[in-house]
């Protein structure tokens, strides 16, 4: 007989499933797009990056210990700001699963550029792309029963090349690859622009930590648990990071720059055509298994948003009779399709920063407004007071350097257009004598 307790996580599980989460298509595609910005200077990028990230996270954990429950970012947001702050983070949150699937496509094609380079023509990629996406659409509508093994086969394959490169890849590490120092001999842009835009391509790499805070709820001690997890996770991630950017440029020199997949061509330099295949086989599984995940879990947070915590409009939680939630599967699958149009991994790699940035404001925010809230437990205590948070405000400010003007016009865009949904549900709800508040189970304050 079941003792209907849920099982808690440990230290370990947690860290493992922090690590497993944060490290993605970018180790595998970005160390040549990195190095073509900034040089050997790179490499004090991914402890920057990590840094930086950290004190965004500390502000999640912060949050975590205070608010009970799974909601993450929009739940902050809306017990600080109300329903309609909550609710245009809630289309974020949502937003950044579809962004992130479009981009693991768009990570699957760009790698197979390397072996068919008829897809450097648009149409091709496209052809390609949008198929992946439909057949993807598909076994969505199967159910999700498989998803554990996809996961773990993904996380052995990602795991597996990214060892193999780290301890092979030391030994034929040559120290006169290091000759570029700020990356002027692959790129004459001015400094400063190149050093913002690496940041953010590095900083694309750590956005998976804020999955974390909202597991909170099944940590042991989670008040202890967390911050602990967070830090642990980050450094084990940037040190890792900044090894393999190491290996890569120490392998394959300046030619790094021009590496359409950096760690298979480094691969190349001591272990063949061989090691090339090995490491381009594991990434394409590890990158469509990340992409198929996201498929599968983005659709189910705006149906989630919608039926259970009653923040995003209704119809997002229409079910088909095999319990698919059919709405939300086939907008995000339609959004998705028009972000893969621009063909281009780097600009989705800046949107899904772009759309992290704006959970992140709020989030940092609410932490300093519900600091000291007296219907709040104290939860964990941030150090040094206000000290983290400002820091996390302004690293995330920082950030905006790292955008294009398109991105930013994109990103104001789909803000007014949520606006005007969340009004035109609103009035839909009060009309109908509906519920306008969230769920009771998420309220705090």
């Amino acid at each position: 007989m079941s003792s209907g307790k849920i099982k808690q996580l440990s230290f370990l599980s947690v860290f493992l499933l922090g690590v497993d989460g944060i490290i993605g298509s970018g180790i595998f595609l970005m160390p040549s797009r990195i190095y073509a910005k900034l040089g050997d200077l790179s490499l004090l990028l991914m402890p920057l990056a990590g840094v930086a990230v950290l004190m965004i996270a500390l502000c999640f954990a912060n949050l975590a210990s205070k608010i009970p429950g799974d909601g993450g970012a929009w739940l902050y947001t809306y017990t600080a700001f109300g329903r309609f702050a909550g609710f245009e983070i809630g289309i974020f949150t949502w937003l950044l699963g579809i962004i992130t699937m479009a981009t693991e496509i768009s990570a699957f094609v760009t790698s197979l550029r390397s072996v068919f380079p008829s897809l450097d023509v648009h149409r091709n990629y496209l052809i390609v792309a949008l198929g992946i996406l439909a057949i993807l659409t598909c076994l969505n509508l199967f159910g999700s029963k498989f998803m554990d093994w996809v996961d773990n086969i993904s996380t052995v394959a990602k795991m597996g090349v990214l060892i193999l490169f780290v301890v092979a890849g030391l030994f034929f590490v040559r120290h006169a690859n290091f000759a570029n120092l700020t990356g002027a001999t692959t790129n004459s842009s001015p400094l400063f622009g190149r050093f913002n835009e690496g940041f953010g391509m590095v900083f694309y790499m750590f956005t998976g930590f804020s999955f974390l805070p909202i597991a909170a709820s099944k940590m042991k001690n989670p008040e202890k648990t967390l911050p602990k997890a967070l830090i642990a996770v980050l450094l084990t991630s940037a040190l890792l990071y900044m090894i393999v950017q190491f290996a890569a440029i120490g392998v394959s020199g300046s030619h790094l720059a021009t590496d359409n997949v950096p760690i298979a061509a480094s691969f190349y330099h001591f272990a063949g055509q061989f090691g090339y295949d090995l490491a381009l086989v594991g990434m394409l599984i590890s990158i469509m298994g990340v992409a198929l995940s996201i498929s599968f879990s983005t659709p189910l947070i705006a149906s989630s948003l919608a039926s259970e915590h009653q923040l995003l409009p209704r119809v997002l939680g229409h079910q088909n009779k095999r319990g698919v939630p059919i709405v939300s599967l086939l907008l995000s699958c339609a959004i998705c399709g028009l972000m893969l149009l621009s063909g281009n991994y780097l600009f989705l790699a800046s949107a899904i920063v772009f759309t992290s940035f704006v959970q992140y404001i709020p989030t940092i925010l609410a932490s300093i407004k519900l600091r000291k809230h007296e219907k709040l437990p104290q939860g964990f205590k941030l150090p040094g007071g206000l000290l983290i948070p400002i820091l996390a405000f302004l690293v995330t400010l920082y950030l905006i350097l790292s955008f294009s003007v398109e991105l930013i016009v994109a990103g104001i865009i789909v803000f007014a257009l949520s606006g005007l949904w969340y009004w035109y549900d609103d009035r839909d709800r009060q009309a109908k004598g509906l519920r306008r508040d969230i769920a009771e189970g998420d309220k705090v304050l």
